[in-house]
């Protein structure tokens, strides 16, 4: 068990990308908006924006949910910005109400945040670099435990 095994347990890889459940509704707007244009004023009507609304939802979703999470052995990604892991102090893992609190009621208005309303759990991690203006990152995530991991140096199993 080399350093090569101990980097790929400290690696962590997520993609925030929007819930199956909001590609359907966007496909349900998508034909009502064309029905609604086509019916009076006719297809091509109706298929041009249908098609400009397809793209426009199309567009959000993959930026919104293109927002990526990785840790490795230098740095934290979460979003569009990076850190040094050197700047990383405590980690917290939350779920439940707890992490619904802390993107709320809770939340430091200087914290950097990575809000996804549809992820069920999100990770607190402190920052001590005394230049940085956020005192702490709060990110988003399906997998709380395991990115708490990966940034605190344990090994979590995949659940």
């Amino acid at each position: 068990m080399g350093q090569k095994e101990s980097q790929k347990e400290s690696t962590y890889r997520e993609s925030l990308r929007v819930p199956v459940s909001w590609w359907i509704i966007a496909a349900a707007t998508v034909i009502t908006l064309f029905v609604i244009v086509a019916v009076p004023a006719g297809t091509p009507a109706g298929a041009i924006v249908g098609g400009l609304a397809a793209a426009l939802l199309l567009a959000l979703f993959l930026r919104y949910g293109g927002a990526r999470v990785e840790v490795d052995d230098r740095r934290l990604r979460a979003g569009r910005a990076e850190i040094d892991r050197t700047y990383l102090g405590d980690v917290e893992a939350l779920s439940g109400d707890a992490a619904r609190n802390a993107f709320g009621r809770d939340c430091d208005p200087k914290a950097y945040l990575v809000l996804r309303s549809y992820l069920p759990g999100a990770v607190r991690v402190q920052i001590t670099d005394p230049g940085d203006p956020a005192p702490y990152w709060l990110i988003a995530t399906r997998h709380p435990d395991r990115l708490a991991a990966a940034l605190s140096g344990h090994s979590v199993g995949r659940s």
